[in-house]
C-alpha cells in the first residue's frame, strides 16, 4: 500500500525589504566580520538612501561601515574569482543539488 502526502506553503509579503541575517548561514555572525563584494553603484546608492544589498555569497544588508577595516569574505572572493560563467554554473549545480 502506497500513501500520499501533500503539503502547501503560502507566502506573505509586507513590501519591506528583510535585512535580518540568513538564519542559513548566520554561524555566529561570521558575516558581520567581513567586507562582501558588491556592485559598486549598489553600494554606493544604498549607502545614501539606506536601502539593503546582496553580496556575491548571498548576504543581505544595509551598508554603513568602510569595507576596508574589515577582512574580505572567502565566500565572496571565491566566487568573484569564478567568474560571472563560473557563479553561473556554481549557482546552477546549488540549485540542482537542493
Amino acid at each position: 500500500m502506497t500513501s500520499t502526502t501533500t503539503t502547501t506553503e503560502s507566502t506573505r509579503t509586507t513590501g519591506h525589504p528583510d535585512i535580518r541575517p540568513d538564519p542559513v548561514t548566520n554561524d555566529g555572525g561570521d558575516h558581520e566580520r567581513f567586507a562582501h563584494y558588491v556592485d559598486r553603484d549598489k553600494a554606493t546608492e544604498a549607502t545614501v538612501l539606506g536601502t539593503p544589498v546582496v553580496a556575491l555569497c548571498g548576504k543581505v544588508w544595509v551598508p554603513s561601515r568602510d569595507p576596508k577595516k574589515y577582512p574580505v569574505c572567502p565566500e565572496c572572493k571565491r566566487l568573484y574569482e569564478l567568474g560571472p560563467e563560473g557563479r553561473m554554473r556554481n549557482w546552477n549545480e546549488r540549485a540542482s543539488s537542493e
